[in-house]
């Protein structure tokens, strides 16, 4: 079907998969169990994950406020709008549900599950758009990704990749997040005695672009890829002098902090300068120009 000649419909509205539509607004499961996707509530604050995403029936239930129903009900619960103007704010993002038409309906795959076919340079312009809409310049996420083809299931797929220490990729695309065997830290080493830690790769791009023009000295940076691969950095970050951690501000990430914190005075929390923002990237997505110079100045 061709959207571009007709609006979206409810019934096509519908058909859309609810975990990835939450993907692409940055809601990821804390936990899968079977088709049971668990999620802490994107409607409200909460520090268990109580809303849940059946991806069978493609439904979801908030157990916090006892609601629940298809994705025409959680659009309008989520942007306070009608169900026309929902509509339409699904009509205008559907380009990159047609450039990445083969994105798979992941049903808690694992990781050798995956086939690296090939990496090439970054020129997929659906890819592209994806980086812009994250705000990412794409001079800097060539330096730091690849465009990655990979298989599933027998299936050919494109997203973009980061790659680690050991070779796995972390790979992203708007509907898509995922890591390829095997999953590892990545570090880039500028012979500098100060560190600066990322949570995942997003969030250092950004800080290179926030970065570019404001930072006299370049550190070395650790991307985790994953916050269970703390303890794994941890030698290569305590031979700095200088460990700055720029994880995301949520429970998570936090107590991660926190617990660093009482390692080593070495470490230090930066967070508090997107502390309104759930990480770096969200908040290089709504600043303006004259913020971001003023932060690439703390940085």
């Amino acid at each position: 079907m061709d959207f571009r000649k007709q609006k979206l419909s409810i019934a096509e509205a519908k058909e859309m998969d609810m975990v990835q539509y939450l993907s692409s607004l940055g809601h990821e499961p804390s936990k899968i169990k079977s088709n049971d996707y668990w999620y802490h509530s994107p409607l409200r604050e909460e520090n268990t994950a109580s809303f849940k995403v059946n991806r069978k029936l493609n439904r979801w239930y908030d157990h916090g406020l006892g609601e629940g129903g298809n994705i025409i009900d959680f659009g309008i619960a989520y942007f306070g709008c009608s169900v026309g103007e929902f509509l339409k704010k699904l009509d205008g993002n559907f380009y990159f549900q047609k450039s990445l038409q083969n994105i798979p309906k992941i049903k808690n795959e694992t990781e050798h599950q995956f086939k690296i076919l090939t990496e090439v340079e970054l020129k997929s312009n659906a890819l592209i758009r994806y980086l812009e809409q994250r705000k990412i310049p794409i001079e800097i996420a060539t330096q730091y990704c690849r465009e990655v083809h990979y298989e599933l299931n027998a299936k050919s797929y494109y997203g973009i990749g980061f790659k680690n220490d050991s070779g796995g990729f972390e790979i992203r695309n708007p509907y898509f997040k995922a890591s390829s065997s095997p999953k590892d830290i990545t570090t880039v080493k500028n012979a500098s005695d100060e560190v600066t830690v990322f949570e995942g790769f997003m969030d250092f791009l950004s800080f290179k672009c926030i970065s570019r023009n404001g930072v006299n000295k370049t550190p070395d940076f650790v991307i985790l890829n994953s916050l269970s691969l703390f303890e794994k950095a941890r030698p290569f970050l305590e031979s700095h002098k200088s460990i700055k951690l720029y994880l995301d501000n949520d429970a998570a990430g936090q107590k991660v902090a926190r617990e660093a914190l009482s390692y080593s005075k070495k470490y230090s929390d930066r967070s508090m300068l997107y502390q309104n923002y759930k990480d770096l990237n969200d908040w290089l997505i709504h600043i303006g120009k004259q913020q971001k110079k003023r932060l690439g100045n703390k940085l």
